[in-house]
């Protein structure tokens, strides 16, 4: 299965953004993704399924449950083959943060406190 299609699923990037906190057991994920998304707790199974299949999650027993962690190396993978498109968005993002920058240092003259380089 491609990344892409993987990540495609909202179910499973949901479990991914759980996961990127932290390794979490099996039924903690299930719960979450339950309540969300009103999928019965097999189909949360067979979403970790296909994750830890396709190199995104990893897993191992712990007593009687299951852990699952996010696997970096897929999604490097991901991010490598973004790369060649952050061309599209960085600059926005770049001047994003400048504007919010500027703001931030405009409510503080306002407000009569000083800027980062120390001055009023």
């Amino acid at each position: 299965m491609h990344a892409f299609d993987v990540l495609g699923d909202p179910v499973r990037r949901r479990i991914l953004e759980l996961l990127a906190d932290g390794e979490l057991p099996s039924g903690a994920v299930a719960a979450v993704v339950q309540e969300e998304f009103g999928i019965s707790q097999p189909a949360v199974s067979q979403h970790l399924r296909v994750l830890r299949e396709s190199g995104f999650a990893r897993s191992r027993p712990d007593g009687a449950r299951r852990l699952y962690a996010v696997e970096p190396a897929a999604l490097r993978e991901v991010d490598a083959w973004l790369e060649p498109f952050r061309r599209f968005w960085e600059p926005h993002l770049d001047a994003l943060a400048t504007e919010v920058a500027r703001g931030k240092r405009q409510r503080r003259r306002q407000a009569g406190g000083t800027d980062e380089r120390g001055s009023r």
